[in-house]
C-alpha cells in the first residue's frame, strides 16, 4: 500500500502509528521486560525534536543489546524512522498524528455494526450501515470538534 501511495501522491508523508511500532517490539520482548521496554520507547517519542528522539533511539537500541534483547533492538533501528515523520510537521499536530487510533476507532465502529448483520447479499447492502454510521459520526459532536488547528500548517513550513 506504501508503493501505491508513493506513486500516486510522490510527497505524501507517511508516518507509522508508534503504538503499532510498540507492540512490533513487544512481540519479540519477554512478557517479564515489557514494562521496563515500554518506558523506554515512550521516552524516544517524548523528545522535542527529531534529532533528539532519533538519538535516543540509538540509546535504547544500545540498551536493549546490554539486556540481550538483540530482536527488539534490531526493530527500533529498524522502525523507529517511520514513526518520527510527524516530528516534521507544527508541534501543535504531534499528539494526533503520532497513531492512528481516531481512523481505528471509527474502524472498529463500522466492524461493529456489519457484523450483527453478518452476511449481506450485495455490495450496497453492506456499504448502507456503514453510510449511515460514517453520517452519523460526521453530524454528530464529533465529527464537528475540530480535529487539528490547520493554521499552524500555513504559518510553518513542512520540514523533511
Amino acid at each position: 500500500m506504501l508503493e501505491a501511495v508513493e506513486e500516486v501522491f510522490p510527497e505524501a508523508k507517511c508516518q507509522r502509528c508508534t503504538v503499532r511500532f510498540c507492540r512490533n517490539v513487544f512481540s519479540v520482548t519477554p512478557r517479564s521486560k515489557v514494562k521496563l521496554v515500554a518506558r523506554m520507547l515512550k521516552a524516544i517519542h517524548a523528545r522535542e525534536s527529531k534529532k533528539a528522539a532519533r538519538e535516543k533511539a540509538e540509546s535504547v537500541a544500545e540498551e536493549l543489546r546490554t539486556m540481550t534483547l538483540s530482536e527488539a533492538a534490531k526493530k527500533v533501528e529498524a522502525g523507529v524512522e517511520e514513526t518520527l515523520t510527524y516530528c516534521g510537521f507544527p508541534g501543535e499536530h504531534w499528539t494526533r498524528i503520532r497513531t492512528s487510533n481516531v481512523m481505528e476507532r471509527l474502524n472498529r465502529e463500522i466492524r461493529r455494526r456489519t457484523r450483527v448483520v453478518g452476511c449481506f447479499p450485495d455490495g450496497n447492502s453492506a456499504l448502507m450501515p456503514v453510510c449511515a454510521r460514517l453520517r452519523h459520526t460526521a453530524g454528530a459532536q464529533w465529527g464537528n470538534k475540530k480535529y487539528m488547528n490547520m493554521k499552524h500548517l500555513e504559518d510553518a513550513s513542512i520540514a523533511g
